[in-house]
């Protein structure tokens, strides 16, 4: 079991998921402070002076902090649409990847096939002669 666990920790997609992992933290923190200290102040501006950190509703001792709520699901909206665009680009330099290789294989199918007709007109002339 120990050394099934070592060949999987020495995989490469589990040394690139975590790298993927603590980026994807730091990106994060850095879309929570956009959202908390740019937008939703802009936010709060436009809908007439109201800070959303602390908008809430109390229900007896309970407070619902509907305000951070809001706060959270427009930072998952941007790091989702971020994620978005980048595996949309991945996915653009993979089919350019492929086109390329697809003329290049048509390239060498022309190649081989004129070299083919080369060869078949050849003998064509010395079995004729």
């Amino acid at each position: 079991m120990i050394k099934e666990f070592k060949e999987f920790i020495s995989r490469g997609n589990v040394v690139d998921l975590a790298v993927g992992v603590i980026i994807g933290g730091a990106f994060s923190t850095i879309v929570s402070s956009l959202v908390d200290d740019i937008l939703m102040p802009i936010i709060g501006m436009i809908l007439g002076g109201i800070n959303f950190s602390s908008l809430s509703i109390r229900l007896g001792e309970a407070r619902i902090m509907y305000g951070a709520f809001i706060q959270n699901v427009i930072d998952f909206l941007i790091v989702a649409f971020c994620v978005f665009l980048f595996v949309k680009f991945i996915n653009e330099l993979s089919k350019i990847g492929h086109r390329h290789k697809k003329e290049e294989q048509e390239e060498v199918v022309e190649t081989e096939l004129s070299l083919l007709k080369e060869i078949r007109d050849e003998l064509k002339s010395k079995k004729n002669k």
